[in-house]
């Protein structure tokens, strides 16, 4: 009896080991806790297990554990495997043996280290991973819509047909319906069901994944997330700014300034994400940039829709930025031919040479709000396509489009880490300069915030290009053509309500005002002001109160020191939005070098009006300003326009155009402190600026005779 129960015991072992090995998930560090359960949980599902929390404490531990069941092992003696007897013995005398796998989540110095305490299984896999009960319950944002339906007076079936319409896999039936609104009857809408983890496809890859619908939204206001190795997680930081509607003073949105810690995690998973990008082929990245454009046509009035409610523009100009942005999309969608090395064939006696060019690793950027979409755009599309990590830190002022865009890339097919963001101020620009993880950074902001991004960064070797405030000038000769001029300076010296880097700040009258200064101020009276939403809107406010204020102060501090207000805005009100930062297009004749208003730097619809004797004073002038980033001339002589072109020392010239605008063949360039760096971001630069060169010599010959050694240089 004894030899006949052993032998069972053997079979049963036998049978065990025939079973499909299930493996465990490979040990690792992750960014968050949510992130470790997610790989686990995915893992298993490939492998035809199940895995639920058997004990956590949030901020310290979390234990997973196998939530299948285990075999029978019989207890009692052998009996005629024909008789019932056997059957009923057998069920009352077996015991069902618990799965011993184990693994187990530890935080340690901010991130989350995966360990497998046991990873042998006692049991079958699951061939059909639909099987489990756990694909049968519901997402959070199921059970929510649950409830609104049975509030709007939907039968089960009816509720279970409406969310089949955006989650086909559902294997729910009505009864599980009926379970979760006895739990909303007992005012419990905390699911338990979540703490096993269940595939779930979404629409953006034919993985298993979270969920889609990003929680943050359902906040009033909503709180906007950092992106953290492809997560929206919400910040933990108690500090946040409100980010506010300038035509109503309506919060928009809550931005947080990101902790120490999770910052650390951006980097972490940047950095981690960047070897297997890197290894991504470049067709692979390009067919990703491809439908990251197709994505953003598609939603590109939601994005200006997020740009003016945030920064104010009106929508056309939102529109046009994004446009822009698209642009340098489509310049990195043909990165591969722009990344090709050089070849010399036969260098020196049977030495070929060539160079390639490799991505640096995790890149950065810290973008102002004046364009909230377009410099983002200018950044991490060329980054991240160089085979490039990026951490992205938009303005706090509004961070929103940043964020949507974000979203686009990853359902582009951006993979999890090669984008992140962080929303912060000083104490995150401080941790972008100062992480070592970091290779290159690119800004684009206000003058003095620039200078001390460039003097941190530089001392340290890593790659900057920093694009900061500038002031433009444009040369009018008297021969230049009246309706065309006047039309480009206003719509160079007044659009976007002057908040923008390259806006049309100081006109240059050569040979005096007066033929001008009537028509100019006619035409910037006929522009409308009004909310960016509002129809056939011409400016919109500008960003904050504070540089309302700041605006106004420059605008009196001018007149105070002798220019003539030739057109005044600071006082305007507009009918349904009183409290909105509005200004008016104002003009300012009479204007020196030497006053408060053309030394500052004045983001607002202020045109300084100058009045030279000569093309040459005109050009001295422009030349002695420090921060001339571009320079413009309006006549019809060549001579005029050739010796402009010749004398004048900036980097962008423009000839009959306000704003030399830079073709993406071309690079943006400066001779002036309006940038520092190694390389700017349009054109071919950009692309070597997110990568560095590597020459390789080699030489293929039969090393079996020798020669002897030489110890000459080598030469051709």
């Amino acid at each position: 009896l004894h030899h006949l129960n052993m032998e069972m015991d053997l079979q049963s072992c036998m049978e065990l080991n025939d079973s499909p090995q299930m493996l465990p998930p490979p040990p690792g560090t992750f960014v968050d806790r949510e992130e470790l359960i997610q790989h686990v949980g995915d893992f298993a599902v490939s492998q035809g297990y199940v895995v639920t929390i058997k004990q956590s404490k949030r901020d310290k531990v979390v234990v997973l554990g196998c939530d299948r069941g285990g075999m029978y092992r019989n207890r009692r003696k052998a009996i005629d495997e024909s008789s019932a007897e056997h059957s009923r013995r057998r069920k009352t005398g077996s015991r069902l043996t618990n799965c011993p796998f184990e693994a187990v989540g530890k935080k340690e110095d901010g991130l989350w280290v995966l360990t497998i305490k046991n990873g042998t299984h006692n049991h079958e896999p699951l061939k059909d991973i639909s099987e489990h009960p756990s694909s049968r319950r519901f997402t959070e944002r199921e059970v929510i819509l649950i409830k609104e339906m049975t509030e709007a007076g939907l039968r089960p079936r009816q509720i279970l047909k409406r969310l089949r319409q955006n989650n086909p896999d559902l294997l729910s039936t009505p009864k599980h319906v009926y379970n979760i609104k006895a739990k909303l009857r007992q005012g419990n809408i905390t699911v338990k069901n979540f703490k096993s983890l269940r595939p779930e496809k979404t629409a953006v890859r034919n993985n298993y994944s979270v969920v889609i619908e990003p929680s943050w939204r359902h906040g009033n206001p909503p709180r906007v997330p950092n992106l953290i190795g492809g997560r929206f997680v919400d910040s933990q930081s108690f500090t946040f700014i409100d980010v506010i509607n300038p035509a109503t003073q309506q919060i928009v949105t809550h931005v947080p300034l990101t902790t120490s810690e999770e910052f650390k995690a951006a980097v972490f998973s940047a950095k981690r994400a960047f070897p297997p990008w890197r290894n991504m082929p470049i067709t692979s990245r390009q067919r990703i940039m491809f439908k990251f454009h197709e994505l953003i046509q598609r939603d590109i009035d939601k994005l200006a829709m997020c740009i003016t409610m945030e920064h104010g523009k009106a929508l056309k100009d939102a529109h046009r930025e994004l446009l822009c942005g698209l642009e340098v999309v489509e310049h990195a969608c043909g990165v591969a031919n722009l990344q090709i090395g050089e070849f010399v064939s036969n260098a020196s006696y049977g030495i070929d040479m060539y160079s390639i060019r490799e991505p640096l690793g995790v890149c950065a950027g810290i973008c102002p709000f004046d364009f909230p979409a377009m410099i983002p755009l200018w950044m991490f599309p060329i980054a991240v396509t160089c085979g490039n990590t990026f951490i992205l830190k938009p303005s706090e002022k509004d961070p929103g489009v940043s964020v949507m865009l974000a979203e686009l890339a990853m359902e582009a097919g951006l993979p999890n880490g090669v984008l992140n963001i962080v929303h912060g101020t000083d104490d995150v620009v401080n941790a972008i300069c100062d992480d070592d993880n970091i290779k290159a950074i690119s800004f684009v902001g206000p003058s003095t915030v620039g200078a001390y991004v460039y003097a941190r960064v530089s001392v340290k070797g890593i790659r900057i290009q920093s694009n900061v405030g500038a002031r433009n000038h444009a040369v009018v000769m008297p021969d230049a053509s009246m309706d065309t001029t006047l039309n480009a300076l206003v719509a160079a010296g007044f659009g976007a309500a002057g908040q923008k880097c390259m806006s049309l700040s100081a006109v240059i009258f050569v040979g005096g005002i007066d033929p001008w200064e009537d028509k100019l101020v006619e035409r910037a009276k006929a522009l409308k002001v009004n909310a960016g939403t509002e129809a056939d809107v011409d400016l919109g406010p500008v960003i904050s109160k504070q540089a309302k204020e700041q605006i106004c102060r420059l605008i009196q501090t001018s007149i105070a020191s002798g220019a003539k207000l030739v057109l005044d805005g600071s006082n305007i009100v507009v009918p349904g939005y009183e409290h909105g930062n509005f200004i008016g297009p104002t003009i300012l004749s009479d204007v020196t070098v030497n006053m408060e208003c053309y030394k500052e730097e004045l983001l607002g619809p202020v045109l300084l009006c100058m009045q030279a004797s000569s093309i040459e004073e005109a050009i001295d002038i422009v030349n002695k300003n420090k921060y001339t980033n571009g320079a413009s001339i309006f006549t019809t002589s060549g001579v005029s326009a050739r010796k402009f072109q010749s004398e004048i020392e900036v980097g962008q010239v423009g000839i009959n155009v306000p704003i030399s605008v830079q073709l993406l063949l071309s690079s943006s360039t400066s001779s002036r402190p309006s940038f520092d760096g190694n390389l700017n971001f349009d054109g071919k630069a950009g692309i070597q600026f997110y990568t560095q060169v590597k020459t390789v010599s080699q030489q293929w010959k039969d090393l079996t005779g020798s020669d002897g050694i030489s110890l000459e240089f080598p030469s051709s």
